[in-house]
């Protein structure tokens, strides 16, 4: 039976501040009551294009469904608003694949451009001898529209469209009750602004798709419909800073990306702020196709407070004063930062605990307290980065939950002292920067980084330094732009490979290497991919997954090496480092005349029995005459240490007297349930639902009123259990059966 997916929502891939802009602090949105009486929009898809014609005669035994768009680019197939119940019974049609309910989306020369080496393209010169700016080429981003009246922006505006109000004006969403926007303006900055500041690919045109209106709120539908538009304008680049948490690879948008590079057009997406944990990069971030991209650090002066024999890193909110205290200052508790909590800080550095106000809120009352400066620490587990949406001149800086309690602990004993030193640095990757790999089938995910901190660019009215994935996935959509005018014949596929084959593997604070799926092939270096003189493709290598039950176990993946120079070349495999149980079998050396290309095979030997882990990574390494071209790979043995359950939400059914919950497995579990406890005894209530052998993908049932425990609100532990992993999401549902 095809499911009718429901609940998902997507982020802008940015970590905005929490005030004004509150809409956009969306990781858990509040689930909205429903009539069930209401009608759905629903994405239909289908085997193959269909005519109007076709489509309506499909869609004519069902009188209250009305045709909406007609994909036949991103997608084959259309939408359609209806009655959930007619939605239902056209998902049973042979001539359909799928009814998937739309979903919700939220919107997620400067030091950062030189580090990627875009001062040194802009001296550069392609065959016609015209300088790399990205003049001539045009980058689509789908986002939530831009101020094309700044004046960075006027001169590269190339038109667009409003996928929310249905016209051709993509103008940001001005003042309505807080609701107004400024991501999509940053991120077409950071592309491509030619003023005062100065994208990546200055002189690109933009062509702006509003897929997401006040609050930064869209669909599906409106998304995809912005795909449709980008195709048929034939953009050479597209972006999308956008995302959610299901780590998955058979989401609407990853797919219709898939389509969109099959047809010639890059596509390039951030890869979610979920971070810093494995299989947290989101949809879609996960599109196989699209360039995936995580934040690094671009050069940055870093704070470091030393307290006894502690020393604690901290990291910089924007919008405040550089932290730089040329003195040791006493450290005072300050609560949640409300005034009345406030009245021991004078001269002091305050620490303050997150939550009930905003950052600002916080940091104003301090300053107004007397305070030197503010360290803001986590209420849950981790760091977290933000923002201050009004200058402030004081210092103000955020600590994990657990250095914060430290803190807390050690002020409640004695007075404590705090001195301040700062070290320089950069290429770091950022905590909040999802990782991979990608669940089921195993793909390396992020592809590459590029810096996503502090990064300055336009918004409506002026400039603002903003930061998350979403800033990062514009640098790299900037560079294929210049790729491109460098080389107008390369397929997206080469373009993802020059950007990934000469790529930086980036280190730790420790000098360690981060792992393959926490940052691709490593940050990208323009100059070095415009210039390369061979392409590997494809550019990452995930050799499946193997039973321990297995004897030895003999894996290929075909390699096609490409000589892109005027001049003849050799080209040499190195042996990877060893693993016990792992060995390899690499091509010999061979040659290769000018524009010539040829397909090798690479083998992995593997005995099972005598691995000690259950996911391996590593990078190929290929000489290239004097160039060192690196392939990332990663193995799975057995079932890896994935979240075997995520993205659960309940709410009201839309058939009177039910509710209903959605949960994404993405493995499918062998055994999978929601028990219920109550709040304040934890006693366990009983269960919500429970099944054995459940299917990977988005699992949505309907409850009658009849199968719910009384009114109230529950604890609801979700699990699901694989292969002898149990994971668990703990929610807060409430029941009312009586409306």
């Amino acid at each position: 039976m095809k499911r009718i997916m429901l609940f998902l929502t997507i982020t802008l891939c940015m970590m905005l501040p929490l005030s004004p802009i509150k809409a956009l602090d969306l990781k858990h949105p509040p689930i909205p009551e429903q009539s069930p009486q209401e009608e759905k929009v629903a994405i239909v898809t289908l085997p193959k294009n269909h005519s109007k014609e076709q489509i309506e005669s499909l869609i004519s035994d069902y009188p209250d469904l009305k045709l909406r768009y007609i994909y036949q680019h991103a997608l084959q197939g259309f939408s359609v608003k209806g009655s959930l119940a007619s939605l239902s019974k056209l998902a049973e049609s042979a001539n359909v694949k799928m009814v998937s309910p739309v979903f919700t989306y939220k919107a997620e020369k400067a030091e950062n451009i030189s580090l990627i080496g875009g001062d040194d393209v802009r001296g550069m010169f392609d065959k016609g001898n015209k300088r790399l700016t990205g003049k001539g080429m045009t980058v689509g981003v789908i986002d939530t529209g831009i101020d094309y009246t700044h004046p960075d922006l006027r001169r590269n505006y190339a038109g667009g469209h409003d996928l929310v109000d249905g016209d051709d004006d993509p103008m940001e969403t001005k003042s309505q009750a807080g609701q107004s926007t400024l991501h999509g303006t940053h991120v077409a900055g950071i592309i491509a602004a030619n003023g005062k500041s100065k994208g990546v690919a200055p002189d690109a045109k933009v062509i702006a798709y509003r897929a997401l209106g006040p609050g930064g709120s869209g669909t599906t539908e409106q998304v995809l419909a912005a795909i449709e538009e980008a195709v048929k304008d034939k953009v050479d680049v597209l972006n999308l800073s956008l995302g959610n948490s299901i780590n998955g690879p058979d989401l609407p948008i990853s797919l219709a990306l898939n389509k969109v590079v099959e047809k010639g057009i890059v596509a390039v997406t951030s890869s979610g702020n979920s971070g810093p944990n494995m299989w947290t990069v989101g949809s879609p971030g996960t599109a196989a196709k699209a360039i995936s991209v995580g934040a690094s650090t671009p050069p940055m002066k870093i704070p470091y407070l030393t307290v006894k024999d502690l020393k604690i890193r901290l990291e910089p909110m924007l919008g405040a004063q550089f932290w730089n205290l040329d003195r040791s200052y006493q450290m005072a508790f300050g609560g949640l930062g409300k005034p009345e909590e406030l009245k021991k800080v004078k001269g002091k550095i305050a620490l303050i605990e997150r939550g009930e106000i905003t950052f600002t809120e916080k940091a104003k009352n301090a300053r107004e307290a007397g305070a030197e400066a503010v360290v803001i620490y986590n209420n849950t587990k981790g760091a977290f980065i933000g923002n201050i949406d009004q200058p402030i001149d004081i210092p103000v800086a955020t600590l994990s939950k657990k250095v914060g309690e430290k803190l807390k602990k050690l002020i409640s004993k004695e007075e404590i002292f705090i001195t301040t030193t700062i070290i320089e640095q950069k290429d770091l990757l950022a905590d909040f920067s999802s990782r991979g790999p990608v669940t089921s089938t195993w793909e390396i995910k992020p592809d590459v980084v590029a810096p996503g901190v502090a990064i300055n660019s336009t918004i409506p009215g002026g400039y603002l330094a903003l930061q998350g994935t979403s800033m990062a996935s514009p640098h790299v959509a900037g560079a294929c732009a210049l790729i491109k005018q460098a080389h107008p014949d390369w397929s997206p596929e080469q373009i993802k490979g020059a950007l990934m084959n000469t790529a930086l593997p980036i280190k730790d604070e420790k000098k360690r290497p981060y792992r393959t799926f926490e940052q691709g092939a490593g940050r990208i270096q323009i100059k070095d991919a415009i210039e390369t003189e061979s392409i590997a493709t494809p550019a990452s290598l995930q050799f499946g997954q193997f039973k321990l039950g297995e004897q030895l176990h003999v894996h290929k993946q075909n390699i096609e090496i490409e000589n892109v120079s005027e001049k003849r070349k050799t080209y040499s495999f190195k042996i990877p480092r060893n693993e016990k149980g792992i060995e390899w079998e690499l091509p010999q050396s061979f040659t290769l005349k000018p524009k010539e290309k040829r397909k090798v095979e690479v083998k992995m030997m593997v005995d099972p029995h005598v691995l000690a882990k259950n996911l391996y990574d590593g990078y190929l390494e290929l000489s290239a005459g004097s160039q060192q071209i690196r392939i990332p790979y990663l193995y799975v043995v057995e079932e890896p240490d994935y979240p075997r359950v995520m993205g659960f939400d309940f709410g009201l059914g839309d058939k009177e007297g039910t509710y209903r919950y959605e949960v994404y497995l993405p493995g499918g579990a062998e055994e999978f349930g929601i028990a219920l406890f109550d709040p304040d005894s934890y006693q366990f209530v009983g269960f919500l639902d429970w099944k054995r052998k459940v299917g990977k993908g988005m699992l949505k049932e309907e409850l009658s009123n009849q199968k719910l425990p009384k009114d109230g609100m529950y604890i609801a532990k979700v699990f699901a259990r694989k292969a002898g992993k149990e994971d668990m999401l703990e929610s807060n549902i409430i029941i009312v059966k009586k409306r």
